[in-house]
């Protein structure tokens, strides 16, 4: 049986695309699976990688307004397409599914229209532009939020499965996480990330957080910059004066074991990709969200939202954060313990740990009803 997944550009549509990947093959062992991305994609990389088979096309962005480039993304779209069906008539796949990215357009485009099953899955609760035009023509939408089913026009379409994550986030142990983090049971303990590659705004606030906080012994910080920003962050620190962190305070540039570190946390400070906010809600942690302004059509902020509205977050705009806020906001938080408790459980709710099974279930109905 073909298995062919496509899905781009970023780390939160490769990871369920890589995860769905892994379901079928250890439910399928004789599954043939081939992964489309785009050669300068992260893709590209990561997938070989993997061990799955990995072929690329052409497919550039859209801006916003039109310009020269917009001719040249027409272009390319048009050979994408050609690349496309030229994969897909020497492939020729029992299934296609895509999950997200712009690659993913050619793609699942041309197999619909070979009549070959489809089937997309969007992580966030704003859904990307061409996952909202791909579900004109898919037969299935897998959906990580409630929220984003009034964002389809046809809504039988979708089914809720949630984000794919992987399993330590599931089964991680709370005695072997104390000792990956070296947490003191006695202190709160504040764990403070911007997505894996780092936030600008969060960084900033965490400046004047830890200045404020270098002698609190009643906490306990680790902050995780992102490697791009380190030094950086490492030469403002000084520039502040503080050249040596006290035992309380530790700044990394990554974090390896991060099931360990939600595990143990008591607070989680971070922004609010898709695939982020599906780890801390199977672990269950209160947060504070400060979604990237940035990222396309706001959706982080749609995402912040969704977990804000069910109890299990609290929501700082970027526009809005700074480190006597974000002081404000975590010290109410630890003084209130029952809210915290509350918070755990709202986000707890929220998560769906079998949603790599879920799609999989997915793709079995397709390929059957198709035979």
């Amino acid at each position: 049986m073909k298995f062919l997944i496509t899905g781009g550009g970023t780390g939160g549509h490769i990871t369920p695309a890589l995860a769905i990947a892994r379901e079928i093959k250890n439910n399928i062992k004789d599954a043939d699976i081939l992964y489309v991305g785009t050669e300068k994609g992260l893709e590209s990389e990561l997938v070989p990688r993997e061990g799955f088979k990995f072929e690329s096309i052409r497919v550039k962005g859209f801006r916003r307004k039109i310009s020269l480039d917009t001719l040249k993304s027409l272009k390319e779209l048009l050979l994408g397409l050609n690349d496309a069906r030229k994969i897909v008539k020497k492939f020729k796949p029992d299934i296609v599914i895509g999950t997200g990215g712009y690659v993913c357009g050619p793609m699942v485009l041309v197999a619909s229209l070979k009549n070959i099953p489809t089937m997309i899955h969007e992580q966030n609760a704003l859904p990307g532009v061409t996952n909202r035009i791909l579900s004109k023509f898919v037969d299935k939408i897998a959906a990580s939020f409630e929220d984003s089913k009034k964002y389809f026009k046809n809504e039988s379409k979708v089914v809720v499965t949630g984000n794919p994550i992987r399993e330590e986030f599931i089964k991680i142990n709370k005695d072997k996480a104390y000792n990956k983090t070296s947490k003191d049971k006695n202190k709160d303990f504040i764990l403070v990330l911007g997505g894996s590659g780092g936030q600008r705004s969060l960084n900033n606030a965490m400046l004047d957080f830890i200045d404020r906080n270098l002698y609190n012994s009643n906490i306990k910080i680790l902050h995780v910059t992102g490697k791009s920003h380190y030094n950086n962050f490492i030469k403002k620190l000084k520039e502040k004066g503080i050249s040596k962190l006290n035992d309380n305070i530790e700044v990394v540039p990554y974090f390896y074991e991060m099931a360990s570190g939600l595990k143990n946390a008591d607070i989680v400070i971070t922004s609010a990709g898709a695939i982020t906010l599906a780890e801390v809600t199977a672990v269950g942690v209160p947060t504070i969200l400060v979604p990237k302004s940035y990222t396309a059509e706001n959706h982080q902020e749609h995402n912040a939202r969704a977990l804000e509205k069910k109890g299990a977050s609290k929501v700082i705009l970027e526009k809005d954060l700074n480190g006597k806020i974000l002081d404000k906001n975590i010290k109410e938080l630890l003084k209130d313990k029952q809210k915290l408790k509350e918070m755990s459980k709202a986000s707890n709710k929220l998560a769906r740990i079998d949603s790599t099974e879920r799609i999989f279930c997915i793709i079995k109905k397709l390929i059957n009803n198709n035979n």
